[in-house]
């Protein structure tokens, strides 16, 4: 291994010894994605965290220093662990989502670095779409920007209620405590309009490794967790939990593929979600409306009784039912409602205005559909936190639109449920994603 250590500062000290604990199958998941403006540290930040954490092999940190050099810079760039296109390390920006996943001894980690270019906003909304949380990345020299305000909306959009938000570069302004607090107060007055459950500001240096994960003196007058401390403390597995009838949505299953039974019959294959399904249980074919029972659950270790939120299965029916890819399978108490006509809320990406009249295609869970935009309601402006009339979304934009679908399909409220609530838009031409939505107006504190 190159010795870059002379390039960066001191390798930490070895992980805590946890032997089996490390990785261990009863330890919980947290998914969470970097949002925030372009260069404010995202990436470099991540680096930071999985470096001090002991996460990097040798040859990972010696592809590091070798990239660095090629770079022509002194030190290595913590910023390139997630950073993997060439395009990105030779802009020194972030265009795709980059996944890691790290374990420390108290839980596992999917980490989602999103870009924070504007012109990949529509990358951003894919890492946040299953995250738990967000972690914020605000440059303390510059304060709170609009692309970060942007992502911060977009992300409580899309059902992600706790904020971890690191004022990084404080080492820039000389940890001055003011420019500190001048960032708290605008988060927390964000993150109350926005209805968000927590929001932690941590004043920290991605570069030098302050408050990521040891604490720092540079800070005496801080006093709260670092950021690992944050990630390990905070709720895990919020973006699974929060389906079923706590958030008013049953057990659901839209339909992948039909599986051809040995010996004759149908199976339908598909991931739960929403709750859990029991053979025997009532439900119902939507869009058709036929009613049924479950007669029985398989998944490849073999047949199960019950089948949780997230699990891979295929589900035979008591009826002979004609059910096809793109239906769904749902709980008969409290099931979707069937409809060709709804409001929804669209972050829209494409450098084509989209307005009345425009023809796209709708892809919901398994199913697609032709569509049509028959109004703009308005758009969310992401600095006054308000909506108002609007004739067109532009690139970016987050509105409320009407939508008429050619298929009936069977939604839920994207606020009960993130699966059967969403949807994306598709250019027919170019077959390009040109929005992501959610079902119903936005459910924001204004």
């Amino acid at each position: 291994m190159r010795d870059i250590s002379r390039t960066m500062t001191k390798l930490p000290s070895p992980p805590p010894s946890g032997g089996q604990e490390l990785g261990a199958d009863t330890m919980d998941l947290l998914r969470f994605a970097t949002i925030g403006s372009v260069d404010d540290g995202k990436s470099t930040l991540i680096g930071r965290l999985l470096f001090d954490t002991r996460q990097l092999f040798d040859d990972q940190l010696d592809a590091l220093s070798t990239a660095s050099e090629r770079r022509g810079l002194d030190e290595v760039d913590l910023s390139f662990v997630t950073d993997g296109l060439r395009a990105e390390r030779e802009q020194g920006i972030t265009i795709d989502v980059a996944y890691r996943y790290a374990a420390t001894p108290h839980r596992k980690f999917v980490i989602a670095d999103c870009p924070g270019h504007v012109q990949y906003t529509r990358n951003m909304a894919t890492g946040a779409s299953t995250a738990d949380l967000a972690l914020v990345l605000v440059d303390a020299t510059s304060g709170l920007r609009e692309q970060t305000r942007r992502h911060v909306c977009i992300a409580a959009l899309l059902g992600v209620d706790q904020l971890v938000v690191c004022a990084n570069k404080m080492d820039l302004v000389d940890w001055d405590k003011s420019a500190y607090q001048g960032i708290v107060d605008e988060m927390e007055t964000l993150a109350r309009r926005l209805g968000l459950v927590s929001c932690t500001v941590i004043p920290i240096s991605a570069l030098n490794g302050d408050n990521v994960v040891e604490r720092s003196d540079a800070a005496p007058w801080y006093d709260g967790p670092t950021v690992l401390d944050s990630l390990e403390s905070a709720e895990a597995g919020g973006w699974a939990s929060q389906h079923g009838p706590s958030r008013g949505s049953g057990a659901r299953l839209p339909v992948q593929w039909v599986l051809r039974q040995p010996g004759g019959g149908r199976a339908y294959a598909g991931m739960v979600n929403g709750g859990p399904f029991r053979t025997g249980d009532a439900v119902v074919i939507l869009p058709q409306g036929l009613a049924t029972t479950v007669r029985a659950i398989e998944t490849a270790d073999g047949p199960l009784s019950r089948a949780e939120v997230g699990l891979s299965v295929s589900m035979r029916l008591a009826d002979d039912i004609d059910v096809s890819r793109g239906d769904l399978i749902a709980a008969v108490e409290d099931p979707p409602e069937v409809t060709d006509t709804f409001d929804a809320t669209v972050c829209w990406f494409h450098d084509r205005p989209l307005v009345a009249g425009d023809r796209l295609r709708l892809k919901h869970t398994t199913r697609v559909t032709p569509a049509v935009v028959e109004s703009i309601e308005g758009i969310f402006d992401v600095n006054e936190l308000a909506v108002s009339a609007a004739s067109s979304l532009r690139e970016n934009d987050i509105g409320i639109v009407r939508l008429r679908t050619a298929l009936p399909l069977a939604l839920d409220s994207y606020q009960a449920d993130r699966i059967t609530g969403s949807f994306v838009l598709i250019d027919e031409l170019t077959i390009a994603t040109v929005a992501a939505g959610m079902v119903g107006r936005p459910s924001l504190h204004c």
